[in-house]
């Protein structure tokens, strides 16, 4: 099962994926992609290690996302990735300009095959008025066209909006 839960900030997506992955009955990997660039970021990222079960294993993957799903994917496991949107920034902000494309295409290929239950978590940015500035615009679209993709590769997509889940393709259970 390939799930991708959508939501804005502070929506409730993270609390619904680490739900979801609690009720897997899997063991469960953790895959964070957030970097600590600030003290903001760090109580972010403190946060969220804070709320997650002890006993699930946290991998962190800033950049190399489908190499982490090939290599911690198993039919036992779910693998939470949070989020999406986090891990875009980083490639969209890295000196190498097709090194985003090329680790898209890498987990777009790679997702179908992976193993287990697989819940990705990303932030819908295209509900709001179109950014200005290039990177920005940039930024929307590419989430926008991959979130079409993982929608398209994905049994379930949940869209959640003031903690209440939508389904917008599957069940939400």
């Amino acid at each position: 099962m390939r799930s991708l839960i959508l939501g804005g900030a502070r929506s409730g997506k993270s609390a619904l994926a680490e739900r979801l992955a609690s009720q897997s009955g899997r063991e469960v990997v953790y895959v964070a992609t957030a970097q600590a660039h600030d003290a903001e970021m760090a109580e972010r990222i403190a946060h969220h290690r804070a709320r997650r079960p002890a006993h699930w294993r946290s991998v962190e993957a800033p950049l190399a996302l489908a190499a982490t799903l090939r290599e911690h994917a198993h039919p036992q496991r779910c693998v939470l990735v949070d989020c999406l949107t986090l891990w875009m920034s980083n490639l969209l902000g890295s000196d190498d300009e097709q090194r985003f494309v090329a680790e898209r295409d890498a987990l777009l290929e790679a997702l179908p095959a992976l193993p287990g239950e697989i819940v990705l978590v990303s932030n819908e940015v295209g509900l709001g008025i179109v950014p200005m500035g290039a990177l920005t615009r940039r930024f929307v679209d590419e989430a926008g066209r991959l979130h079409q993709a993982l929608a398209a590769r994905c049994e379930r997509v949940l869209f959640v909006a003031a903690g209440l889940p939508l389904a917008l393709k599957g069940n939400i259970e």
